[in-house]
């Protein structure tokens, strides 16, 4: 099967692209697939994939999504192609897997703006290519994302399949949990007894890290000044704010922010608990990544992944809109070293369900059925 991947940047820095990387560098490997990929820029992995340069217009701003779903399909034609399976809004495809909720819901009701033009064009692209004549199949990447789809947009239901992101086994597996364990915390100042909350984010608003620093507040003032508890921030976000923040909550000295690590992985392993109750996430690989680790996760009904999640068995799913007090009591029970280690291996049981190499099972399943529909029809 000659299947073409459309992406604007594959194989960086991004969710769509490290998904759209993942997933096809493990399908280019397998038996009976060319995969060709159509993107602006690429980084090059290791599998057989041969790559299209696709030109961006980039100004005025409204033609960047147009031109590149302009030129996409204009160099991919149709004969040529048994699928095409694409990672961003274009006019025409078979596939379409869907990273984000609908941009005019995005813009109008998470970010709370108006419309730009170059909001407009954006939304008009993707109108085009999901309902026009020949609906492709809808890969939504989370049940939030399908339902925020269906509100919008008047798709059958047999048009739609959700499947979820993946996270690599190996890159855990490869590491030693108690030489992560000693080597991070040493670096940090953090004990073996101390109880370590990790939060993972590049944003610290939108994943709430306030709300995090007030629950740990909330707890430590119930157990007493002696409480074990530290918070450990991965990430960028305006440091000062939030350290101005956990000194006037009185936590100053229980917060750790390490900026960004290249070795996340060794974060995860030496930390006991994942919180990230985020204000909006439409998935949140984080969180997957978390529980390959075994980590127990706290998160926000906001969060995609709570699809994965039996709320008091891997972790629990807060309210969508959660108090400080819905955080301590999480993390109360969590303290509890028997509750934490059988909830974190509940866990990783479940993250094992998502390899990527089981998710690229489910895509090439799927590629093989729409090849079938297509040839009948």
């Amino acid at each position: 099967m000659k299947i073409a991947v459309v992406i604007p940047k594959y194989g960086l820095v991004g969710g769509a692209e490290s998904f759209a990387f993942e997933l096809t560098e493990r399908l280019a490997v397998r038996n009976g697939f060319e995969i060709h990929v159509f993107a602006n820029q690429w980084s090059m992995g290791n599998a057989p994939i041969t790559f299209h340069k696709v030109p961006i217009i980039p100004f005025p701003r409204f033609l960047r999504h147009i031109s590149f779903a302009y030129f996409s399909n204009k160099r991919i034609r149709p004969k040529d192609y048994d699928l095409v399976h694409s990672h961003d809004r274009i006019f025409r495809m078979d596939l379409f897997t869907m990273h984000g909720i609908p941009h005019k819901t995005w813009i109008k009701e998470v970010r709370c703006k108006t419309l730009s033009l170059f909001d407009r064009s954006t939304a008009w692209v993707e109108e085009k290519g999901i309902t026009g004549s020949q609906i492709p199949m809808i890969l939504p990447v989370s049940s939030l994302v399908k339902d925020e789809l269906l509100k919008l947009y008047n798709i059958p239901e047999s048009k739609i399949r959700v499947i979820y992101p993946g996270v690599s086994k190996d890159r855990f597996s490869a590491l030693d949990k108690e030489t992560c364990r000693e080597q991070v915390r040493r670096k940090h100042g953090l004990s073996q007894n101390h109880i370590v909350v990790l939060f993972v984010g590049m944003n610290f608003a939108i994943k709430r890290l306030e709300l995090v620093l007030k629950g740990v507040a909330d707890l430590v003032s119930r157990e007493s000044k002696d409480s074990n508890l530290k918070l450990l921030v991965v990430g960028k976000g305006n440091k000062e704010r939030y350290l101005t923040m956990a000194r006037e909550l009185g936590i100053a000295n229980r917060v750790v922010f390490t900026g960004v690590s290249r070795e996340i992985e060794k974060y995860y392993l030496a930390c006991d608990i994942f919180a990230m109750p985020s204000q909006f996430d439409t998935f949140g690989i984080a969180v997957l990544e978390a529980m390959m680790a075994g980590l127990p996760v706290i998160i926000s009904g906001r969060v995609g992944a709570k699809d994965l999640i039996d709320s008091g068995a891997q972790g629990f799913v807060l309210p969508d809109d959660p108090s400080p007090d819905d955080v301590a009591e999480k993390l109360a029970v969590l303290m509890e070293k028997g509750r934490r280690l059988k909830m974190g291996n509940n866990a990783r049981e479940v993250a094992l369900q998502y390899t990527w190499d089981r998710i690229a099972d489910q895509v090439q399943e799927l590629y093989h059925l729409l090849a079938r529909q297509k040839d009948n029809y």
